[in-house]
């Protein structure tokens, strides 16, 4: 019983995996690939390593680094991606044509156009005065 569940768990994340690297091909930009990857591969990984606790569940030293190896990338991969995709964004890689909203638009005000690195807020420039205007304060 205990290798039938093993075996399932393991091909189900090798599944998962596969999935991702479909994932990895077929998606449009780097936003959307970044989130099919990261989902299914961190899942992916979980069978397996879940998978190979239940296999040597008698062995509780190699279960327990098991389990805090999953929890490591469950916790971990996600922030991950997130990061790389908002370095990715602020850094102007294109989305998708077909992208319906973007919902980061006016966050970055800081950039005058996409595709400009991010860089400190620049002052605004000040209109040039009619002349004999006095400032008064």
């Amino acid at each position: 019983m205990k290798d039938i569940i093993s075996i399932s768990l393991i091909a189900l994340g090798t599944f998962l995996i596969f999935v991702a690297s479909i994932g990895l091909l077929r998606m449009p930009d780097l936003f959307t690939r970044m989130s099919a990857t990261t989902k299914a591969a961190t899942l992916g990984v979980g069978m397996i390593l879940l998978g190979t606790a239940v296999h040597f569940i008698e062995d509780q030293g190699l279960v327990s680094r098991m389990i805090a190896t999953i929890l490591f990338i469950m916790l971990t991969t996600p922030v991950s991606a997130h990061m790389l995709g908002r370095a990715a964004y602020s850094d102007g890689v294109p989305l998708y044509e077909g992208t319906q909203l973007d919902e980061l638009q006016g966050r970055y005000d800081h950039l005058k156009k996409r595709g400009q690195k991010a860089g400190p807020p620049q002052a605004p420039q000040q209109e040039p005065q009619p002349e004999g205007y006095w400032e008064v304060g």
